[in-house]
């Protein structure tokens, strides 16, 4: 079986994955105009010595790049962002094929994953993969102490982008063509 976690939440208080230095912000020595160092007032305690940048790797040793993120977390993103109201759903149009527009819109006008006060997150992200070039992704929205479900299928195009092909929801689904009559 080809499913996979891709994301967990993380607890409060905790860094990045990607941080490495354990310097906070605010530690740089402070700029000033002309790049005239500034003299210190007569009794205060001697500057600390300066920061050093890292060390450059031993010889042979690569640095890997930072790894990129996946579509499926990608999306789930862009999802949200749109389906929450906080971008609106044009912002999607060259990210959808087929009739997966149509239904971001018709969910984005009912406002499912609206909250009032708590911003919603991604909190979990898992996905499969039927073939190659597809993917079936799946992402818990948490809310405060609310969580929903949104699911998702992508599918990659003769240009090698990733296109969102069908967005649902939990809750009734956006009628067929066929269904109108």
């Amino acid at each position: 079986m080809n499913k996979v976690m891709t994301r967990t939440q993380r607890r409060p208080g905790t860094r990045p994955p990607g941080r490495q230095d354990s310097r906070g912000p605010g530690t740089a020595p402070p700029r000033t105009p002309g790049g005239a160092p500034r003299r210190a007032p007569a009794g205060s305690p001697p500057p600390s010595p300066p920061r050093t940048a890292p060390a450059p790797c031993p010889r042979g040793t690569l640095r890997s790049p930072a790894p990129r993120p996946r579509p499926t977390d990608l999306f789930a993103d862009l999802l949200l962002a749109v389906l929450s109201g906080q971008r609106p759903v044009h912002c999607m149009l060259r990210h959808t094929a087929g009739r997966a527009y149509d239904e971001l819109a018709w969910l984005a006008e009912r406002g499912r994953l609206r909250t009032r006060g708590t911003r919603p997150v991604v909190r979990d992200i898992g996905y499969y993969v039927p073939r190659p070039g597809a993917i079936e992704a799946f992402a818990r929205i948490g809310a405060g102490d609310r969580t929903r479900a949104m699911a998702f299928r992508l599918e990659q195009g003769p240009d090698l982008r990733w296109r969102c092909t069908a967005v649902e929801l939990g809750g009734p689904r956006m009628p067929s063509a066929a269904d109108d009559g």
